[in-house]
């Protein structure tokens, strides 16, 4: 069984992730989006909120799996069984850091694989960090996240 793990906080989740799901979901019996726990970084969405928004966003697929996890994420890679991690990449300096971590995963776990996935042109100016600056200001963020995210978004605002 080929099994996958597409990291990250996902705190929005935004379109550029989606397109790199659904390109990605196909390749893989079971794909995790797992949603990486940093204790040392200020969040802008719960771990529960971004769970129930990438739920929302992927239930109509049943080869994707949402979960939380702390620590090394070959670590997590290795206790889901996962031998593959998918990175996605939106720019060169996107490519220079994830190569780097790629190695370092690599040589802590060489029976893991990191797959690029590179951006659709359109996509490439997305980033979460962005999202949130745009959020934070109540700024109109719908071209930026898919539809059930920013329902998710409304309701919990409100």
């Amino acid at each position: 069984m080929k099994i996958a793990l597409f990291p990250g906080s996902f705190d929005p989740v935004t379109k550029a992730h989606v397109d790199i799901v659904k390109r990605s979901v196909g390749l893989f019996d079971k794909l995790y989006i797992g949603i990486g726990v940093n204790s040392s970084k200020q969040s802008f969405l719960s771990i529960e909120q971004r769970q129930e928004m990438l739920r929302a966003v992927f239930e109509m697929e049943p080869k994707i799996h949402i979960i939380a996890y702390e620590g090394l994420t070959v670590d997590f890679c290795k206790s889901i069984n996962a031998n593959y991690m998918i990175r996605g990449i939106r720019t060169v300096s996107d490519f220079e850091y994830e190569k780097a971590i790629a190695q370092m995963n690599h040589a802590l776990a060489p029976d893991i694989e990191s797959i690029f996935i590179v951006s659709k042109p359109g996509y490439s100016s997305i980033s979460s960090t962005i999202v949130r600056e745009v959020l934070k200001h109540n700024g109109d963020v719908s071209q930026f996240i898919p539809k059930e995210a920013l329902e998710h978004l409304k309701a919990n605002r409100a």
